[in-house]
């Protein structure tokens, strides 16, 4: 009789291999690696810190090497188990890094970055499991050609600004991607194939890792190559496991917070300002309630700290939701 537990736990094995191997090397080397970036000064202030104290930036391409790295020394013992889609996701991942890094050099302007990102998640669309788009209380709708050249390629760019865009408190970007990223894990492992995500596993390895360094109070920061590298992991993730509706559910405070942010350009009603400030009691002073992130302090008194983890708290909430949610 055929047994289910030994392929089981093996399987769990693999899988917390693909963690922990980038996790412990992220420990391991990003001190050093902080005290390098300082050194050579690479280094962004702090506005939510009375005297504005000077953080190491650009952590980002720790975790997108660290992840390269260890997919490459786990496939010495897995490469029979790792799919041809996890090659693409880390190239696609790489081409965000990159142009996160170009992006910090040279302003390319708004219309060039929407063509560019958009090509840089092309080679996903062979990938696609479905064409089938799940949508509630309808169901399956299959979008056939325009699902492969609209969706998939729009998809991830999409999601890597949005994630990019909601940030600024310390761990925060990083935080909500590491909630993300659990839920899509969990959910392939529920209704996917997990041998597709072997990359995200080892890139979620080493963000967990990473949180630690930028939680509050922040040693350095990931900088736009990280949110970029992260939120194309994310993106990339959902299109190929096809959980779209739910990914979408997931992203709601994401996408709450662009809105909140269109409206503000759109009808002007407050000044431009891209931070608050810190007032002597420790609390966030912010200038509006259009970013998501300072809804509650602008009502209510709140650290950075507390501010961040509602945030956390609101996400998950969207995660669990979609996490059951079909599509």
């Amino acid at each position: 009789m055929f047994r289910l537990e030994p392929f089981v736990s093996s399987l769990n094995f693999m899988l917390l291999v693909y963690f922990a191997i980038p996790f412990a090397l992220i420990l391991f080397t990003l001190p050093a690696v902080i005290k390098k970036i300082r050194d050579r000064r690479f280094i962004v202030k702090d506005m939510y810190k009375h005297g504005f104290p000077e953080v190491p930036s650009n952590g980002g391409l720790v975790i997108v090497l660290i992840a390269f790295f260890s997919i490459s020394l786990t496939s010495l013992f897995y490469a029979k188990y790792i799919e041809p889609v996890n090659y693409t996701i880390m190239i696609v991942v790489a081409l965000f890094a990159f142009f996160g890094l170009l992006d910090d050099i040279v302003n390319i302007g708004r219309p060039a970055k929407l063509v560019m990102l958009y090509y840089c998640s092309y080679a996903l669309i062979p990938y696609a499991m479905t064409t089938l788009l799940y949508l509630p209380f309808i169901g399956p709708v299959d979008l056939g050609i325009v699902y492969l050249q609209l969706i998939i390629p729009t998809y991830v760019p999409v999601v890597a600004n949005l994630v990019n865009m909601h940030s600024g408190f310390n761990g925060l970007a990083p935080g909500l991607s590491l909630i993300v990223l659990a839920t899509l894990i969990l959910k392939t492992i529920a209704y996917g194939d997990v041998f597709t995500i072997l990359f995200t596993v080892s890139l979620t390895g080493a963000l967990a890792a990473y949180f630690f360094f930028e939680n509050y109070p922040a040693r350095i920061f990931w900088g736009n190559i990280g949110a970029l590298a992260v939120g194309a992991a994310i993106g990339a993730t959902i299109v190929v496991q096809g959980f779209i509706v739910s990914g979408f559910i997931m992203l709601i405070p994401h996408t709450a917070n662009f809105l909140l942010y269109v409206y503000w350009r759109a009808t002007k009603k407050y000044p431009e300002a891209k931070f608050g400030r810190i007032r002597d009691d420790g609390t966030v002073e912010v200038p509006n309630p259009l970013t998501l992130k300072w809804v509650l302090p602008y009502y209510f008194r709140m650290t950075e700290r507390q501010a961040t983890h509602a945030m956390f708290a609101l996400t998950a909430i969207f995660c669990a939701i979609g996490f059951f949610v079909p599509g």
